[in-house]
């Protein structure tokens, strides 16, 4: 095991390669929103979109690449669980004990999916977020496939590094329970500034949540299944409903 100079060293080297260099953008984004002259109500963002429109065959590979691409660091905290002499079943990233993380995230989709809807449309209606146009993609028979691997990209980004590897790294290097719990919190929530301000702290709430259960269960599978089930929902039920029902913004 590397000592703690190392595994912090580690810890903020793949942070800054992914959700913290993302982060930062996103509150780049936030900046420019505010300062557009106009509410954030009335301005809008795109979860999926389309890259180029007139020729499917090259946006589908974009996409592709879009999802992939990103990924790379996940592989990295793998690696560097395996040459640490851990290995990815120290943050429960495995199928051994699949029944019951089935069963958790998919009782933490429907708490926090839930209330979370509920939470963007106060958010909204309150002028605190940007309308979130979750898919704009161009209909095809492939669409929908690329929505649930878009729902899997973020599950997988956002829940083995923000959440497991992180509090992992963080409670091996010494941090309280605390500062475990509230900085993946506050990375979660930083991550979505781009929402706006009510985006951020939906997130916060849900990463404190995550981050106090994942330190009881130490699997970080239900919170990835999870993940995958809240915004395989939003994202097919945007691409379905978007339009036709008049109570989503």
């Amino acid at each position: 095991m590397p000592d703690r100079r190392t595994l912090r060293a580690e810890m903020w080297i793949v942070l800054w390669l992914s959700i913290a260099a993302a982060a930062l953008r996103s509150l780049l984004s936030l900046v420019d929103s505010l300062t557009r002259g106009e509410p954030l109500s009335g301005q809008s963002t795109t979860l999926v979109g389309t890259f180029i429109a007139d020729r499917p065959w090259l946006d589908v590979l974009f996409q592709a690449a879009h999802i992939a691409l990103p990924l790379v660091p996940v592989l990295l905290v793998v690696h560097l669980l395996r040459r640490s002499g851990e290995g990815p079943r120290a943050i429960g990233l495995d199928l051994r004990d699949w029944p019951r993380d089935l069963g958790r995230g998919a009782v933490l989709a429907a708490v926090i999916g839930g209330i979370g809807l509920v939470f963007y449309l106060i958010a909204f209606n309150l002028g605190l977020n940007v309308r979130i146009a979750a898919v704009t993609a161009d209909p095809h028979w492939w669409t929908p496939i690329l929505l649930v691997a878009s729902a899997a990209y973020n599950a997988v980004l956002e829940e083995v590094i923000v959440l497991a590897y992180f509090v992992h790294r963080a409670r091996q290097i010494g941090w309280a329970p605390w500062a475990q719990i509230g900085s993946s919190a506050l990375l979660r929530g930083a991550y979505h500034l781009y929402q706006g301000f009510g985006g951020f702290l939906g997130n916060l709430a849900m990463g404190a949540v995550f981050a106090w259960l994942y330190r009881r269960w130490g699997r970080v599978m239900p919170f990835l299944l999870a993940h995958l089930f809240i915004d395989s929902t939003a994202f097919l039920g945007y691409y379905y409903l978007g339009g036709h029902v008049s109570w989503l913004p």
